[in-house]
């Protein structure tokens, strides 16, 4: 029997290190049940991250626009909540 067609390799996942400089850190009070500390603590992280103002090389800019669409503003800031 002839052996199954090959699927082409796989691009290489572009990767590099953001500096915590380049973000915005802010701690605000987390929604739903909490106990004691409901609406006194900030335990909720946002993290704001500026992709299209970043040193970021290109295709790293591109990887994570298309990979993580849902998370940019229209601004082209990256969103990570904790």
């Amino acid at each position: 029997t002839a052996a199954p067609p090959r699927r082409p390799p796989r691009a290489a996942a572009a990767t590099a290190k953001v500096a915590l400089d380049d973000c915005a850190v802010k701690f605000i009070r987390a929604s739903g049940a909490g106990g004691q500390n409901v609406n006194k603590v900030a335990t909720k992280a946002e993290l704001r991250f500026d992709v299209d103002r970043s040193p970021l090389p290109l295709a790293v800019k591109t990887q994570l626009r298309a990979t993580h669409a849902a998370r940019l503003t229209k601004a082209g800031e990256l969103i990570v909540v904790s």
